[in-house]
């Protein structure tokens, strides 16, 4: 088993040493444009510790992937321990961010999730197979007519104490989200992280995945050639070089019976070594 290195570092330090990646994931016919403002994120000051007791992390909205802009709101901040175990956080809120303190009693691979968050609620329509916003005064193709769309978003990171585990890393079956088939704690540079995009439960074939190296500051971001889900949902990200990777996926679905229109963010965070 590889050894993990520490990487502990606080926020203030963090853009000096190391460098951030967004993956934005579309799926062909239900997925708008990647391009797309105040992505959600959550990012803890450290992704392999040693004998922590703890780990803090940010949870943010951002159009600059790790600068925070609007703080994120949730109910169901949790943390899923290396016995599968869910444990709510306590949310402390600023303007911009909220901070959240997460316990490690003991070694293994932690989940930190935000939960599902139930957003805004916009009018959406189907043009050309792809579900768009749109703005009141848009005109719209015959034929085309808006529904409301509730926004629904689930941002995640993976940390691990000691030795890394699997039990965090089973996917909950709800909304979107990925399975990590190579252990988030175990990725290198230069050597493809396999992901399953699920839906549901179920495999999201098809899906366009945009990735980009985030900058320090306001610095632009570098974006990687696209990549696109198999019909089994996966795919991999090959990290050019070490530092702090964003990876995100927008699905949006129709209405479905008694369910509104939704459009469905997830975004992970994670670190990527020597």
């Amino acid at each position: 088993m590889p050894i993990i290195e520490k990487d502990r570092m606080p926020f203030s330090h963090r853009f000096s040493t190391i460098a951030p990646v967004l993956g934005s994931l579309a799926a062909a016919t239900l997925v708008a444009s990647p391009a797309l403002a105040h992505s959600p994120y959550l990012l803890p000051n450290g992704f392999a510790l040693d004998k922590e007791d703890h780990v803090t992390v940010e949870a943010s909205f951002s159009e600059h992937v790790f600068v925070p802009t609007i703080a994120m709101q949730s109910d169901d901040f949790h943390l899923v321990g290396p016995d599968g175990k869910a444990v709510p956080l306590k949310p402390v809120a600023l303007r911009d961010l909220v901070i959240l303190e997460a316990p490690l009693p003991a070694d293994g691979t932690y989940r930190l999730t935000s939960g599902e968050r139930q957003g805004r609620v916009a009018k959406a329509a189907l043009i050309d197979g792809t579900w768009e916003f749109v703005a009141p005064n848009r005109p719209l193709p015959a034929g085309v007519v808006p529904v409301d769309m509730q926004s629904v978003t689930k941002a995640e990171a993976y940390v691990t104490r000691g030795k890394p585990g699997d039990a965090a890393l089973a996917p909950s079956g709800k909304g979107i989200e990925y399975r990590a088939l190579t252990h988030p704690s175990l990725i290198r540079a230069g050597q493809p992280a396999e992901f399953e995009l699920l839906f549901d439960g179920k495999p999201l074939a098809n899906a366009d995945v945009e990735v980009e190296e985030a900058r320090a500051g306001q610095v632009e971001n570098r974006r990687l050639p696209i990549i696109t889900s198999d019909a089994r949902g996966r795919f991999t990200i090959t990290a050019p070089e070490p530092g702090l990777y964003f990876a995100m996926t927008r699905h949006r679905v129709g209405v479905m019976g008694a369910q509104p229109a939704r459009s469905y963010t997830y975004a992970l965070t994670y670190s990527v070594t020597n």
